[in-house]
């Protein structure tokens, strides 16, 4: 009776690929990580809340450095309430940045091979970076310039603004630039997934920069070309940050695919 032939050990890359994820199994790790999240966001509120004053304080210095008589307004009686409660959700948001970015990448590592898998620590710093980079950008340049900006134009008029057109206001402004400066990370996690190429990304940026500007005039404030500048301009050099990204991202994937083929061969 003939012995059945033994079976051949898996190589290193047939293992990678039996590991990741079907349909169902990323929408239920879609499920977790959301859940997560959230659950991170919760638990920052609390100290967020407690602090609420302080921090719409903070958030109100910039146009208090612009206009020091300015006072607030609020028209109805749950506006005071519902603005804290946003406050300490945009201070939540960041706070609790840093966890749910690494929720994201928590999401995205099954699709990449080991040695990629071990950039946790540097994509959650760098995009923790970028984001809280952006928001400081806006909260210390681009919002004060174009609150400046719009005081002055209606200079001979009694200014009235409410609690929750200001924060609307700073809200998209800190919020929107905040993610724009994520650009970088997100070319580079595509490249890593192999969506996107650096050749791609370097044949069609003039239309990167067409839609970047589209984002900034949707976020600007105001529909000057100064400020659709100060939004804009940042973010295109975050495009070409990001192609030099790629560049690496795309490196690294050949080279680890080279060591994969060697070892099949063996």
């Amino acid at each position: 009776m003939p012995t059945a032939a033994p079976k051949r050990p898996l190589t290193r890359q047939q293992e990678e690929e039996l590991a990741r994820m079907s349909l169902i199994g990323h929408l239920e790790e879609l499920r977790k990580r959301v859940f997560w999240s959230v659950g991170a966001f919760a638990i920052a509120f609390l100290p967020c809340w407690y602090y609420v004053e302080k921090i719409f304080a903070f958030l109100f210095q910039p146009i208090h450095r612009i206009a020091p008589k300015l006072q607030l307004a609020f028209l109805g009686l749950t506006d005071p309430f519902i603005f804290y409660f946003k406050v300490a959700a945009l201070a939540a948001v960041f706070l609790a940045s840093p966890f749910i970015l690494y929720q994201i990448w928590a999401f995205v590592a099954p699709g990449l091979y080991q040695r990629e898998r071990r950039l946790a620590l540097p994509f959650v710093l760098l995009t923790t970076f970028f984001f809280l980079s952006g928001g400081a950008f806006a909260y210390y340049v681009t919002f004060p310039f174009a609150a400046q900006f719009l005081l002055g134009i209606g200079q001979q008029f009694m200014p009235v603004i409410t609690i929750d057109k200001y924060f609307g206001f700073l809200m998209t402004v800190i919020l929107g630039l905040g993610l724009m400066f994520e650009l970088p990370v997100f070319i580079l996690l595509l490249s890593l997934i192999g969506v996107v190429k650096p050749s791609f990304l370097l044949r069609f940026w003039r239309h990167a920069v067409v839609v970047i500007f589209i984002a900034a005039a949707i976020i600007t404030p105001t529909p000057d070309v100064v400020n659709l500048c100060i939004f804009a301009i940042p973010a295109v050099g975050l495009y070409f940050l990001g192609v030099g990204a790629s560049f690496l991202a795309v490196r690294m994937r050949r080279q680890r695919e080279a060591e994969l083929a060697a070892e099949a061969e063996e």
